[in-house]
């Protein structure tokens, strides 16, 4: 069985003057305020919602 690669996301800066989508993409990678953590598993979808808001997280590969 293969493992999958998570990563965990934080969210450093604020999008309070952020376009619609990207508030949104951050709303569905569940992230709700600065400084707030979620851990995802890398997929093709995952990884497009991490390229639209790469500007306001920090990404980790836990592997």
């Amino acid at each position: 069985m293969s493992r999958s690669i998570r990563v965990r996301v934080t969210q450093l800066h604020s999008s309070i003057d952020c376009p619609k989508k990207q508030k949104a993409t951050l709303r569905a990678l569940g992230l709700r305020r600065r400084m707030h953590t979620v851990e995802k598993e890398v997929n093709p979808a995952i990884l497009g919602m991490l390229r639209t808001v790469s500007h306001l997280v920090k990404i980790e590969v836990l592997s």
